[in-house]
């Protein structure tokens, strides 16, 4: 077993070499506990960070313990558990790939236990489909959106797009983020599967921890109450910017956007927010979030972690709850717990909340 294969678990050379060891999984859940924690972690960590954790240095535990984790997201067979735990494999490849690529002077040369992009177009089929030019790349269209279905920004839509002799044009960073949407789609393609009585018996425990933090986020969109008061300090940062006409940045906007969604908004109520905006397109603006909705793709999703809204500059404010919490839904859930019973008015159900956007307000 190679390091290569731990870092980049979902290559076809990675499965073969576990198939050529004949590593027998229920062995392993049974006898190798270091393992079976490494693989609960990758799950958790997919769950409240958007990544797969730390990586242990042992090769083959840490190469084992990816088909583990999937064995565990099988258990479970929660969507969007799936979902997330695919993103979390995904932005991990991503992020050392991405590495890789920097430690070197030109894109196709990497050392041994990394990847090259050549490595990445041909693991993935892509070689015909893709071609280099002086400029960067280009991508036949019947290769570009499928990689790009699951991409929202408006950028990534074909109309946005010099689509030239059925090429469509993209930049080194464009190829590489397109390239871990295919390593996303690998990944989540077969999950969940049927688990053997026996290993699902010995991963009963693990499979309940995650089970555990999963509810703890509640990611299920069963909230359908709007109030801003009680928003996350950095959703009613957000919000706030919205309603002074502010220009929010793609990560920005998909945050508070999957909030607004997640908590109950329609389409309707959350394009009217952002009427404001002297920018403003209704037609973007409402594909956008029918988008996120998983309304006009195959796709639900979630909003960010807390991590994750860390790491673009979006968490502000931070209160002693967000000490405690990994995700802002599970923040607006807790206060809205909390909270008295006069506190939690909807502002839908609020005089005039039907006619726009003017009655949303964080009381900053």
């Amino acid at each position: 077993m190679q390091r290569l294969h731990a870092r980049y678990p979902f290559l076809e050379t990675a499965r073969d070499a576990v198939a050529t060891e004949a590593v027998d999984l229920a062995t392993v859940v049974e006898q190798d506990r270091a393992v079976v924690d490494r693989a609960r972690e990758r799950v958790v960590a997919a769950l409240e960070d958007g990544t797969t954790g730390v990586p242990v240095r042992e090769t083959r535990v840490e190469l084992l313990s990816y088909p583990v984790a999937r064995v565990l997201v099988s258990l479970i067979d929660e969507q969007v558990l799936v979902r997330k735990y695919a993103r979390g494999e995904a932005t991990t490849a991503y992020d050392r790939f991405t590495d890789d690529l920097a430690d070197t002077t030109q894109l196709k040369s990497v050392d041994t236990t990394g990847l090259s992009v050549t490595d990445l177009l041909s693991e993935f089929d892509l070689e015909a489909g893709v071609r280099e030019t002086s400029v960067g790349y280009r991508i036949d269209v019947g290769t570009y959106l499928p990689l790009a279905a699951g991409l929202w920004d408006d950028e990534w839509r074909l109309v946005n797009r010099a689509l030239d002799d059925g090429e469509v044009p993209v930049t080194d960073d464009e190829l590489l983020a397109l390239l871990r949407e295919a390593i996303r789609d690998r990944i989540e393609d077969g999950l969940p599967f049927e688990v053997p009585d026996a290993i699902a018996t010995a991963l009963e425990d693990d499979a309940a921890e995650i089970r555990d933090v999963l509810a703890d986020l509640d990611l299920t969109r069963e909230i359908d109450t709007v109030v801003p008061d009680l928003f996350p300090p950095c959703m009613k940062a957000l919000l706030d910017q919205i309603q002074k006409g502010e220009h929010l940045p793609h990560h920005s906007r998909f945050a508070i956007t999957s909030f607004l969604a997640s908590i109950g908004m329609t389409t309707d109520e959350i394009v009217d927010l952002y009427r404001v905006n002297s920018s403003f397109g209704e037609e973007m603006t409402r594909y956008q979030t029918d988008h996120i909705r998983g309304d006009s793709s195959p796709t639900e999703y979630s909003p960010p972690s807390c991590a994750t809204m860390q790491s673009y500059g979006d968490c502000v404010n931070k209160d002693d709850l967000c000490e405690t919490i990994p995700h802002p839904m599970a923040y607006y859930e807790e206060r809205i717990d909390d909270a008295d019973e006069d506190e939690v008015e909807d502002w839908r159900d609020a005089d005039g909340g039907e006619d726009g956007s003017e009655n949303v307000s964080t009381g900053d």
